[in-house]
């Protein structure tokens, strides 16, 4: 799941770039290596129009070694491509796991299960690393239950609510092969379905 804030934080920036003061040599530096860094883990993240997408990951039965390295990789590729979650499925590995930072903790959730906690829901915007820069509004429960195992086997039950229970109900989607194409209304689908269809036509 990419990270709203950033996008709408950007924006703003654009806006003010008069006033802003002029960046540092190290400071732009720094920020050069930034891009690249996000450009590179965005090449590694499966994008929309790339079948797996749309398959549904298969149970984890093993946690071994590759598991540890592999949910290593995810949580530094997520990192640097500025998101807050990050599902196997999106990296080509049809397997039931995602990485994301909930409470500001990177966690590895296996063979999540996802209970919602009462009947409040919320409508908010949402990104996607697979998705481009398009946003769109996605109705989440306000509150879930995740029971999960870690990369390690050991057993997790976290409640979270407000914008980590919307990370883990995207990326748990992703899990099942759905996109939040899927999850918004209509006219917003078809609105980011003409902005996709380009990139298709690229791939």
């Amino acid at each position: 799941m990419a990270h709203d804030h950033d996008h709408e934080h950007d924006e703003h920036d654009h806006d003010h770039d008069d006033h802003d003061r002029e960046l540092t040599e190290a400071e732009a530096r720094a920020e050069a290596e930034r891009l690249v860094r996000r450009d590179v883990a965005l090449a590694q993240i499966r994008q929309y129009g790339d079948p797996v997408l749309r398959m549904r990951g298969e149970e984890v039965d093993s946690y071994d070694e590759e598991l540890l390295r592999v949910s290593e990789r995810m949580i530094g590729l997520m990192h640097d491509a500025e998101g807050v979650g990050l599902a196997a499925t999106q990296v080509g590995i049809l397997r039931r796991f995602f990485v994301c930072t909930l409470e500001g903790e990177d966690r590895v959730l296996v063979n999540p299960v996802v209970t919602t906690l009462g009947d409040d829901t919320e409508l908010d915007q949402e990104g996607c690393l697979s998705l481009g820069p398009i946003r769109l509004p996605v109705e989440r429960a306000v509150r879930v239950r995740v029971e999960a195992r870690d990369e390690t086997g050991e057993q997790v039950s976290l409640e979270v609510e407000g914008a980590d229970a919307r990370v883990v109900q995207h990326e748990l989607d992703h899990l099942d092969g759905t996109l939040i194409i899927d999850r918004t209304d209509p006219e917003a689908r078809r609105e980011a379905l003409r902005q996709l269809r380009p990139r298709l036509v690229l791939a």
